[in-house]
């Protein structure tokens, strides 16, 4: 018999010169395969016909792996990670100067973290795609688990299992009422203890404990809640700070602010419409003993209105107690002194009159401070411009060999000054620091024997300058407060938020979802048997005393039969060897599945992770 094929087949398959002629490194090739296959265990090398996920597929992927818990806890903790540089670095929005400084003194690190936008983190490009990925992560999690709970919520609770003494808690009894009376009361008394009871069948099935899936989506549109709250309240709120002295007062507009900061959506025509005036103010300290100089109570007396015709109102702002108007509150932050100066140009004209605020720079209210004079000419009626520089102190004790106040009560107040003339810079470049003193385009005032020219005053006193060029006068104190205005929206559901998420979690930490089924059946020997199980979707301890005293309760309807004394000890026996009244402990390999209705019953409860997450 002979073959016919091509001579590439014929060499592979004896080897002869055709093989070699034609097909010698395909054939080489196929027979090191084959003994390689034979030396090795590995299993053949297959290709498998796997279908590409394609664009669809791939966004699918991507939004399981986006709403699954795993992933809204690792964005959560990222959150966490990012808010650190918020708390660690400066940020611009909440102290420019701080951020201005940290650059300054840090000049390979700055330029870093600018890149990072780690000087405005809440806003940074990072940061807020964290924070958006983790809320819709959460959304896309509770929405279809709301439905589910719903779902579970219009469902009667699955019948019973075929074999009740299969479940973790399990008691028997016989008794003369008939079937249906037995069921009827227990659905009454299951109903009375708040379960969700239904007959169905030979049996009574009931659940309770649905809260718990209740609260465990409260606790999640909590976070959510909390979210959204967070970002409206950085989007739309602002916070101004204003120096008020004894006696004037402040309407609540952008430029009556000393600084102001602001969400990127905020608007000017968001700010209430208010004003006060600070009539008085009034510090208290220890006078005496370890804690002397220590402050007891800070109190500002203020008159205010709302809108532009309301009428006065008087009222006491206090530390930690401030004035609420509209959806602003007005904070007591600060304190300190205003001395009152006049000053007289070289003409003998009256050039400035008024309190000029010194900042604190000590507990003792030991303050610095400058005196500004625009309008002002001197003794040759040429235009200049005077500045005076230094420190004022409540206490001054003469003898003690320095100049820094002894206590921040207004006791023995003096005030040292150094005066200057020349360009205060006021009248154009950049914007100055209205409490401090630009002296690059002044000149110091000499003394007569060439040293500059400074002068310690006490109230009353007068400073005459050299050459007739004026002078100033020290008339009295008063005192000034720094007011706070905050305007927060989403306190409130912030509030609400984080109640709810206490509340949702302590839900979802102690309410137990629980099932119990009670069957009643006529046995053989006429009596009814009464069978009472239950069954926990988590481990409770509590549920063998619920289902003890559920059989307690039923005795008035199901009283339990008596038995011959022989017939009882042979039933007690019996149930001895199946499982004692009442015990708890891990049920069958199948009774889960029976408790879940076996292939009688769907529980739509049982596809939900939602109970456990």
């Amino acid at each position: 018999m002979s073959t016919t094929g091509t001579g590439a087949d014929a060499g592979q398959e004896t080897g002869g010169p055709a093989g070699d002629a034609g097909g010698a490194p395909e054939g080489a090739a196929r027979e090191e395969r084959e003994a390689a296959a034979q030396l090795s265990t590995a299993p053949g090398e297959e290709r498998l016909n796997v279908p590409s996920l394609g664009v669809i597929g791939w966004v699918r992927w991507f939004w399981r792996q986006l709403t699954s818990m795993r992933v809204a806890l690792i964005l959560l903790f990222l959150l966490s990670l990012g808010a650190i540089p918020g708390s660690v670095i400066p940020q611009t929005p909440v102290d420019a100067l701080k951020v201005e400084k940290f650059r300054e003194q840090h000049e390979t690190l700055a330029p870093l973290y600018d890149k990072l936008q780690l000087f405005d983190v809440y806003t940074s490009v990072w940061f807020s795609a964290i924070y958006i990925l983790l809320f819709i992560s959460l959304v896309g999690c509770i929405v279809p688990r709301t439905w589910q709970f719903v779902g579970q919520l219009r469902a009667r609770p699955p019948r019973a299992p075929r074999k009740l003494d299969r479940m973790p808690v399990y008691a028997t009894w016989r008794t003369e009422a008939d079937p249906e009376t037995v069921r009827e009361a227990a659905r009454q008394l299951l109903r009375k203890r708040r379960f969700r009871a239904h007959v169905q069948g030979d049996a009574v099935a009931s659940e309770k404990g649905y809260l718990r899936e209740a609260g465990n989506l409260a606790f999640h549109i909590a976070l959510i809640v909390l979210l959204l709250a967070f970002a409206s309240g950085q989007l739309w709120k602002s916070e101004g700070n204003k120096l008020v002295v004894q006696g004037d007062g402040f309407s609540n507009t952008l430029t009556q602010y000393d600084d102001f900061q602001s969400g990127s959506l905020f608007t000017a025509d968001m700010l209430d419409s208010f004003g006060f005036r600070l009539k008085d103010f009034h510090a208290t300290y220890e006078e005496s003993g370890p804690n002397k100089g220590t402050a007891r109570d800070f109190q500002a007396d203020v008159a205010y209105w709302e809108g532009g015709d309301g009428k006065e109102k008087d009222t006491t702002i206090k530390v930690n107690h401030p004035l609420e108007l509209g959806s602003s509150k007005v904070y007591l932050i600060a304190n300190g002194f205003a001395p009152v100066v006049s000053v007289k140009d070289g003409k003998g004209n009256v050039a400035y009159r008024g309190p000029v605020p010194f900042l604190q720079q000590d507990n003792n209210q030991t303050s610095s401070g400058v005196v500004k004079v625009t309008d002002y000419v001197d003794a040759k009626g040429r235009k200049d411009q005077l500045g005076f520089q230094g420190f004022f102190v409540p206490d001054f004790a003469p003898n003690s060999g320095t100049m820094f106040s002894q206590s921040p009560m207004l006791k023995n107040p003096a005030m040292f000054l150094t005066a200057y003339h020349g360009n205060l810079g006021v009248d154009g470049g950049p914007a100055q620091n209205v409490y401090q003193l630009d002296t690059e385009n002044m000149t110091k005032f000499k003394a007569p024997d060439g040293s500059p020219f400074a002068k310690k005053l006490t109230p009353g006193d007068t400073m005459k300058l050299p050459n007739g060029a004026g002078s100033l006068k020290f008339e009295g104190v008063k005192e000034w407060a720094n007011f706070q205005v905050s305007h927060q929206v989403g306190n409130g559901w912030a509030l609400g938020g984080a109640l709810a998420a206490i509340f949702g979690l302590a839900s979802s930490l102690f309410i137990q979802r629980r099932r119990v089924w009670v069957r009643a059946v006529a046995g053989a020997d006429g009596r009814t048997v009464v069978e009472a199980a239950g069954l926990g979707r988590s481990e409770s301890s509590r549920l063998p005393d619920e289902l003890a005293a559920l059989v307690a309760a039923m005795q008035d309807a199901a009283p339990q039969a008596t038995e011959p004394a022989d017939d009882a000890a042979a039933a007690k026996d019996a149930a001895d060897e199946k499982h004692p009244t009442g015990r708890q402990g891990a049920p069958h390999e199948d009774a889960g599945t029976e408790a879940d209705g076996g292939t009688d019953s769907a529980d739509p409860a049982e596809s939900s992770e939602g109970a456990g997450k």
